[in-house]
């Protein structure tokens, strides 16, 4: 018997119903993430995709939001924190993907893929509260009324953005709240079977080494732990797994980010 973060009590048969039966994923459409995490974003769990500027992070994210709305999954809600998100980009990768997965038009399969995106802008934490408030109100609401495509899959990008200046900064209670964010996030997957997608960059480690940013009180917080390379002036890019609920960390794919 163990107690989840939401506070509930599972024995291992709800465990194993959990992991076999449950739970769905959610693809990229980027064909070596989709393959090393065995089928793309776990829904109920929260992924993380670090890496250095420049790496390909943002990328990841118009093309799981692409992916997702253009075959007819569920909505796509898009926080944008520092002016990355794209749609012309987004409408580029919508374009692009093969006929034979959306059998509809291509201006019909764009306009419905980009109206399953809603995007916001987000620039404090506590915009971001506000705004994950709304989506949970909205999500019970959906969940009351039987609505059928509702919102499956969360984008922040960056978390790190939002969190880095209240930690350690003039917030006395960063800390805190940072934790009361990763409980939320955390609430809404599980409850919600959200596939939640957050970005987050790196710092020095020292010797010249990279980590992921937000310390170690965050590094437990997501389910999955990706970080990404970017080969220099290419397109290829590597994916390697830091942490995992289902596979040992150190794996690595090699994945194509679309020019």
């Amino acid at each position: 018997m163990m107690k989840d973060q939401c506070g509930r009590f599972w024995n291992g048969m709800d465990l194993l119903k959990d992991v076999t039966e449950n739970k769905h994923f959610l693809p990229t459409g980027l064909e070596g993430i989709d393959t090393l995490l065995g089928g793309g974003l776990r829904q109920g769990q929260v992924t993380e995709i670090t890496g250095p500027s420049s790496s390909g992070k943002t990328q990841v994210c118009l093309h799981s939001a692409s992916y997702v709305a253009a075959r007819h999954m569920g909505a796509v809600m898009y926080l944008d924190t520092s002016n990355s998100f794209s749609p012309s980009r987004i409408a580029n990768i919508t374009d692009e993907l093969p006929i034979s997965l959306v059998q509809e038009p291509r201006h019909v399969r764009l306009k419905r893929a980009m109206s399953s995106i809603i995007c916001e802008s987000v620039f404090d934490i506590f915009a971001l509260f506000e705004v994950l408030h709304r989506l949970e109100l909205s999500l019970l609401n959906d969940k009351v009324n039987n609505v059928g495509s509702k919102v499956c899959l969360l984008i922040i990008d960056s978390i790190s953005s939002l969190l880095a200046p209240i930690i350690g900064g003039k917030y006395l209670q960063g800390r805190s709240m940072m934790i009361s964010m990763a409980m939320i996030l955390k609430k809404l997957a599980d409850e919600h079977n959200l596939s939640v997608l957050v970005t987050n960059h790196m710092v020095s480690a020292g010797n010249g080494a990279l980590k992921p940013a937000l310390g170690e009180s965050w590094k437990a917080v997501p389910h999955v732990r990706l970080v990404i390379f970017r080969d220099h002036g290419s397109n290829i890019c590597t994916a390697t797994v830091l942490k995992h609920t289902l596979m040992a960390s150190g794996r690595p794919m090699k994945f194509v980010v679309p020019s």
